[in-house]
């Protein structure tokens, strides 16, 4: 199954083939902004041939980065038929992290506006970092905001470790989407996953009206 990949929800751009757990090209780039501007050309230097799927991550993260990507990509599979699919970013993170042993996974993504998004078994809240709710057991904390998690729960007395997974990789975003293709995962549409609402507002007065 050869997949063609792309992430652009945090603060990374990248873009990965992948065929049966195996990296054939990949391209990645950091990108605090400017998503949609590097992700074609990294396409176009990975992609050989015709993929049997597209993958993407689609949240949460960036407002911008996320439709960049989730556009580009419905495009790419409108193109070829083929499908699409959608990876949460917690499930790219989770992938990336690989075996934790009897330790919970915390995903903590920063979500620009003084709190985070705590993804705990799939289910996403925002939360401010001192309502952060109390660790049951020993845990993993994952994500671009892990270390100020991690630190607070270790300030309380909790077990927490510190993963080095903090920012979605296209080549995780593959594996996880091959393993919603075999089944072995829920499908996920390829559409954003907003927990907050965009800043980007309408103007108080409308729109302009078109030029005649």
């Amino acid at each position: 199954m050869l997949i063609l990949a792309l992430d652009a929800a945090l603060a990374r751009c990248s873009a990965v083939l992948w065929r049966d757990g195996e990296v054939l090209a990949e391209r990645m780039a950091p990108a605090g902004r400017g998503h949609a501007a590097l992700l074609p050309p990294m396409v176009a230097q990975v992609l050989s041939g015709t993929p049997d799927a597209m993958a993407v991550s689609i949240g949460p993260g960036s407002f911008t980065g996320l439709r960049a990507a989730i556009a580009l990509a419905q495009g790419l599979a409108a193109g070829a038929g083929v499908p699409v699919l959608g990876v949460t970013v917690a499930e790219a993170l989770r992938a990336q992290a690989g075996m934790l042993g009897d330790r919970a996974l915390w995903v903590a993504i920063d979500s620009r506006r003084g709190r985070i998004f705590l993804d705990r078994d799939g289910s996403v809240v925002p939360v401010a970092l001192e309502a952060l709710p109390a660790a049951v057991g020993p845990l993993v904390v994952a994500g671009d905001a892990a270390i100020a998690v991690a630190a607070r729960l270790a300030a309380r007395g909790s077990d927490v470790r510190l993963s080095d997974a903090r920012l979605p990789r296209a080549r995780d975003v593959a594996a996880v989407a091959a393993r919603q293709l075999a089944g072995q995962a829920p499908r996920r549409d390829a559409q954003p996953l907003y927990i907050d609402r965009p800043e980007a507002k309408l103007p108080a007065g409308g729109l302009r009206p078109a030029p005649l």
